[in-house]
């Protein structure tokens, strides 16, 4: 008996198209989650963060947050590459499911924030007066510290005499910080743009606010996170729409994936055409026919 040959739906121009800026743009983030990670796992390493002495603290360190980052990004944007690339049901649906739990959980986290906007100051203080603390202790923490004290010309959590909670600046310790705060309190750290004064900030502690204000920025840093919060809302409100928005958009293009994978190995062409063939006679007929037998059928009743 001659053997018939079963023809089945495959890929549009679009369809292709799709396929390889979905590849390569999970690629992308695939190489760069990989970066990220590297950088949190050189970051660990450089501190020492696994040493006996250290690894009970290992889950306070910020570089670990980096690498768990790192190694989602990469796992995610692997799975979605690969399952592109190879046509893998499974492997697309994970992809799927992972950036649909990601869109919910910050919609989840969108609202619970909006809900809790009168706590979010009281966490952000113990955040930063913890980072305080272990300021001489911890390189990313001062990295951090410093970076927002520089940016937004503030000094402490609500003053800049918060700095006394640190070992090294109270007014108590031996050491020559005693009473003094980090360079990045003070207003001309750079002496007039010419040579970095680490010690600019040294006995800012023992002066009246009268006398400090002319060496270091008194302001708290919390009151600048806000302010800058409210000259950037808009935006952050458009960063955050788009970011949402190519998650969605990346979740809709997986699923029509998915959709055109199972019907390029399941579904025969026949199928595909005749379900286009019926939906064209539906629309000619909704479009067309329908109108004019209603017109007559107004027609005749009048008469």
């Amino acid at each position: 008996m001659p053997r018939t040959t079963q023809l089945f739906y495959r890929y549009s121009l679009m369809d292709h198209f799709l396929k390889y800026l979905f590849i390569i743009c999970n690629l992308v983030f695939t190489v760069m989650g990989l970066v990220v990670l590297g950088l949190g796992m050189w970051g660990l390493i450089s501190k020492e963060s696994f040493a006996q002495e250290k690894i009970s603290s290992i889950g306070t360190d910020p570089m670990l947050i980096v690498m768990s980052l790192g190694f989602v990004l990469t796992m995610l944007c692997l799975s979605g590459c690969v399952g592109a690339l190879r046509e893998n049901c499974f492997l697309l649906k994970l992809f799927s499911f992972a950036v649909l739990t990601l869109i919910a959980v910050q919609v989840l986290l969108g609202i619970l924030a909006y809900s809790m906007q009168g706590q979010i100051g009281g966490y952000l203080r113990s955040g930063m007066l913890a980072a305080m603390v272990r300021y001489q202790d911890d390189l990313d923490l001062r990295f951090i510290t410093d970076e927002i004290q520089t940016n937004l010309q503030c000094c402490g959590a609500d003053n800049y005499r918060d700095w006394e909670v640190n070992i090294y600046y109270n007014c108590s310790a031996p050491g020559v910080l005693a009473c003094g705060v980090p360079a990045t309190c003070c207003v001309d750290p750079l002496e007039n743009g010419t040579v970095w004064n680490s010690q600019c900030g040294v006995g800012a502690l023992m002066l009246d606010e009268f006398s400090a204000q002319s060496v270091i920025f008194l302001g708290g840093c919390l009151g600048g996170i806000s302010r800058w919060i409210e000259l950037h809302q808009t935006q952050i409100g458009i960063v955050s729409i788009v970011v949402v928005g190519v998650q969605i958009l990346t979740l809709f293009v997986s699923t029509r994936f998915i959709l055109m994978t199972f019907l390029v190995r399941n579904v025969p062409l026949t199928f595909i055409v005749s379900l286009q063939f019926m939906y064209t006679i539906s629309l000619f007929v909704s479009t067309y026919i329908h109108p004019a037998l209603s017109c007559c059928y107004g027609v005749a009743k009048d008469a």
